[in-house]
């Protein structure tokens, strides 16, 4: 069993984080789905300094770490599905949410906005 992971857990895995503990059935999902998204945005944070991030090339780290895999998937029906989740104005947490949606994946989520209102969530979210 897999699911899409949202951004805040990929920084979380990779960095190690103690709020890990708080969610200790997350094994039992690996190997964990990563939207290419998930890769963007944490460029993004980095960039704007709002997360320093420890290895210089994170985005190579996480295509090459066996713990993840990097989902690729049609732009297209992506941008497609992001168009009706308009309860959402963030275009990174619009985007993995319609992942999600578009192959099916339950997403791993600790967003209020997503936890409230994406129909597709792991059962231990719920």
């Amino acid at each position: 069993m897999t699911c899409l992971l949202d951004t805040h857990f990929v920084i979380w895995i990779t960095s190690n984080r103690k709020r890990l503990r708080n969610f200790p059935w997350l094994r039992a999902y690996e190997p964990w789905t990563v939207s290419p998204v998930s890769l963007l945005e944490i460029q993004f944070l980095t960039e704007s300094g709002k997360m320093k991030s420890q290895t210089p090339q994170l985005a190579d780290a996480i295509m090459s770490d066996i713990r993840f895999s990097v989902d690729e998937v049609s732009l297209v029906a992506l941008v497609q599905k992001s168009l009706q989740l308009g309860w959402t104005r963030d275009p990174f947490d619009r985007l993995i949410a319609a992942h999600s949606l578009v192959r099916r994946i339950p997403l791993c989520s600790v967003d209020e906005i997503i936890l409230k209102n994406h129909k597709l969530l792991i059962p231990e979210l719920l």
